[in-house]
């Protein structure tokens, strides 16, 4: 037979939660959670609610003083003193079960100014091992500063990436830099810009330069467009600048630049 207390500590160790996480997400002290768990104090019928739909458990199962199988089971906690007790609520802080977790106690709109999650089993991940924060890292990232296997923010960086400015092997975003870039202004060996694009092979709406490009004004070796320039024996990067300005004379110009450079660059 196990109580209430005995649960809940079988359950925290399950998910790999400290005391003080479990009380962060359930909106209590980590003190609450101690008394829950030594048996001195119980949740009221909300925290009851939230504790099974975190835990994926009934309530019955949380308050009935008799033995049900979980979902999923699990070993039971080994004995311990309370030494080797506090040594394990220690590790935990940082070292979760599978799971690399901290969040930064200063917040800002009501989001850690730093968020990290790392999960050393990818495919077990839940909704809430996702970082999420002004700085966000981990395995899946959302932040205003993401970096992540998958990685969405105003400045994002991944494997996957989607932002304002985009870095990562696929990359979306107003400006895109990557293996494989979608944006607005897109750069990489693969780039598809819907204005503005410079790459290996360079689709743009209105510049492309790479070494094959297509777009209404068009560098590179092999080009298709409206207004082209082929590369021929070579272009100076005056000469690809003049061309690009004749035919997009409000050409921002740290851009132009950076477009001069890729045609004048061609390999």
């Amino acid at each position: 037979m196990k109580t209430f207390s005995e649960k809940l500590l079988e359950l925290r160790r399950r998910e790999g939660l400290s005391q003080e996480q479990l009380a962060d997400r359930l909106g209590v002290t980590r003190q609450s959670v101690s008394k829950w768990e030594s048996g001195t104090a119980a949740p009221e019928l909300a925290k009851l609610v939230a504790l099974s739909d975190l835990f994926s458990v009934s309530v019955d199962y949380l308050v009935k003083d008799r033995l049900e199988e979980l979902e999923r089971p699990t070993e039971a906690p080994p004995p311990s003193t309370a030494r080797l007790e506090k040594q394990v609520e220690e590790i935990s802080q940082n070292f979760p079960g599978y799971t690399c977790f901290w969040d930064s106690k200063v917040k800002i709109f009501g989001l850690p100014l730093v968020s990290v999650r790392f999960h050393l089993r990818p495919h077990m991940m839940r909704n809430r091992d996702t970082a999420k924060g002004i700085i966000a890292i981990g395995n899946a990232a959302i932040g205003v500063v993401a970096l992540g296997a998958l990685s969405v923010g105003v400045l994002s960086s991944g494997l996957l990436s989607v932002g304002l400015l985009s870095l990562g092997c696929l990359a979306f975003g107003l400006a895109a830099l990557g293996p494989v870039a979608m944006g607005l202004l897109a750069f990489g060996p693969v780039a598809l810009g819907l204005w503005y694009a410079g790459g290996v092979a360079a689709l743009g709406g209105k510049i492309a330069v790479g070494v094959a490009a297509v777009g209404e004004t068009a560098v590179g070796y092999d080009a298709a467009g409206k207004h082209i320039l082929l590369w021929g024996n070579g272009l100076t990067q005056p000469e690809v600048e003049a061309f690009l300005l004749e035919h997009n004379p409000k050409l921002w110009t740290p851009l132009l630049k950076l477009l001069a450079f890729f045609g004048a660059n061609i390999k």
